[in-house]
């Protein structure tokens, strides 16, 4: 059989794309091996890995001209990952092996010692065979837990090509992979090791706003003077945060193994993430690219938080570049080679004193900052950006009296299980629209939902707040959003004038 056919996959973007490795072996002319179809320089390097595993493994490499082409051709490889089915052809085409791969993808990196290595971005390349049709998938055994997340695959898990060439000729079987779906019942909720809520002295006005927040995915900003608690405030509230379902836990899980940052120990990430990049972070970081793309910071903390500490600190071009993922929940990435659409929907946490000393209006320490010099501090955050936060709150100096007492806080299980409460009812009301909380609602949900559902006194506020704020058609939508979310909360189906009251105080901190 000089000619056989391997199938692969490519990530692209977060997806994949069937890759078919075809591998030529010619009796006549000198020993050669040549690859083509665009590949970088990782994979034109699998010539040699992939000869001197199979050699070191106790097999004979096939003599002879050989030629891999992996198809198509004007799609470019990228990585390791091809190691694995080109040595699968190479041994079916020389002869070497007799084995039917058809129906098969392979994936992985060879040592030269013959071990197969982990490879990224496996669950969502394994997730696409199975949608081609493609029912079998040879994988690291490091990484089988991950491919054994996608059903109605048949996994086999792969640690050395010896043991793979043994089981594709028959000689050894290998079994496969149970496979695994993630579940999302409370007793399988993963336990938080970070900040609880009960650790936070005081602040209790605050709590409740993260409270909104977390029942309705809103964005918050706090501001206030330093060591107040705003970073610590933010750490807490991945855990009052509900639980991911399945496909969200599946979604994340894709960004990270494609990110390449998937722990060996765990194949499925079932926490919220939470991400704080530094304030000196790139354009390219935040939002993903570089010269061949990858994830940025809001795709990592895609249906988590993203906490962007110290937010006037960020280049303001680094945080206009974030506007319009707050909108459309998703990042477009255009390159020369093509366009990659990265899911972007997180909770935006923005923490920032009020001035750059951090004492203004501070009540027992005096602001040394001229009012100028505030005003430019202020405004490195851009109004539309601001524009698009749906809570404002400031976070006030912690008093002794507080601070001292061995009284601690409400803890974070009892918060999380009015907030999985009010996300029930949401996820009731948006059923079949593919939206899960308040603050995914387009103008279409808002007018359905909200609009429609106020009594007489909450229209007369918002007319009111309307015309006295100067607010903006988005922070229309946006109060409206968060009074839901509000009166949710209670449970209320009607939307009052004291759920209304509180969405427009907590819109009132965008003039300060």
């Amino acid at each position: 059989m000089p000619l056989a056919k391997v199938l692969s996959c490519a990530v692209v973007g977060l997806e994949g794309e069937i890759v078919e490795c075809e591998v030529d072996v010619s009796r006549r002319g000198l020993n050669s091996l040549a690859l083509v179809g665009l590949p970088d320089t990782a994979v034109k390097e699998a010539k040699d890995r992939v000869e001197s595993a199979i050699k070191n493994s106790g097999f004979l490499f096939p003599n002879g001209r050989i030629i891999i082409n992996l198809a198509p051709a004007d799609l470019r490889k990228e990585g390791p990952t091809y190691d694995l089915p080109i040595a699968v052809g190479i041994m079916v085409a020389g002869g070497r092996v007799i084995a039917d791969v058809e129906g098969c993808v392979f994936l992985g990196e060879l040592s030269l010692d013959g071990s197969v290595r982990h490879t990224q971005g496996v669950l969502p390349v394994v997730s696409l065979a199975r949608d081609r049709g493609v029912r079998t998938a040879y994988v690291p055994a490091i990484d089988a837990a991950e491919a054994a997340l996608v059903p109605d695959m048949t996994i086999y898990a792969v640690d050395t090509i010896a043991t793979l060439l043994h089981h594709l000729s028959g000689e050894e079987p290998l079994q496969p992979v149970v496979s695994r779906r993630p579940c999302a019942s409370p007793a399988a909720r993963p336990v938080w090791h970070g900040v609880d809520f009960s650790e936070i002295k005081g602040q209790e006005h605050v709590k409740r706003a993260l409270e909104v927040a977390a029942a309705g995915g809103h964005n918050v900003m706090m501001s206030g003077p330093p060591g107040s608690g705003k970073t610590l405030l933010a750490r807490a509230l991945p855990s009052i945060l509900p639980s991911m379902t399945p496909d969200e836990m599946l979604d994340v899980t894709k960004i990270y193994s494609v990110a390449g940052l998937l722990p060996a120990d765990t194949p499925l990430i079932s926490q919220r993430p939470f991400r704080a990049p530094h304030h000196t972070i790139s354009q390219p970081g935040l939002v993903g690219g570089g010269r061949n793309p990858r994830p940025g910071e809001i795709t990592l903390s895609h249906r988590g938080v993203l906490f962007l500490d110290e937010l006037p600190e960020f280049g303001q071009q680094t945080l206009e570049v974030m506007r319009q993922p707050l909108e459309d929940r998703c990042v477009t990435i255009s390159r020369a080679q093509g366009t990659i659409t990265y899911p972007a929907n997180f909770m935006l946490v923005g923490a920032c004193n009020p001035c750059p000393c951090g004492y203004s209006g501070d009540p027992t320490r005096e602001c040394s900052c001229s009012g100028s010099t505030i005003t430019r501090y202020q405004k490195r955050i851009s109004g539309p950006l601001l524009d698009r936060i749906d809570i404002f709150v400031e976070v006030p100096r912690v008093e002794y009296e507080k601070l001292a007492s061995e009284a601690g806080g409400e803890p974070s299980a009892q918060v999380r299980e009015r907030v999985e409460d009010a996300r029930r009812l949401q996820l009731a009301r948006l059923e079949g629209k593919q939206l899960l909380c308040n603050a995914e609602m387009s103008a279409t949900e808002v007018r359905e939902h909200c609009q429609a559902r106020m009594d007489e006194q909450a229209q007369s506020l918002l007319r009111l707040a309307m015309a006295q704020l100067s607010l903006s058609a988005r922070a229309f939508h946006r109060i409206l959003k968060l009074a839901r979310t509000i009166a949710d909360m209670e449970p209320s189906e009607i939307i009052h004038a004291h759920h209304l009251a509180e969405a427009v105080q907590y819109r009132q901190r965008a003039s300060g």
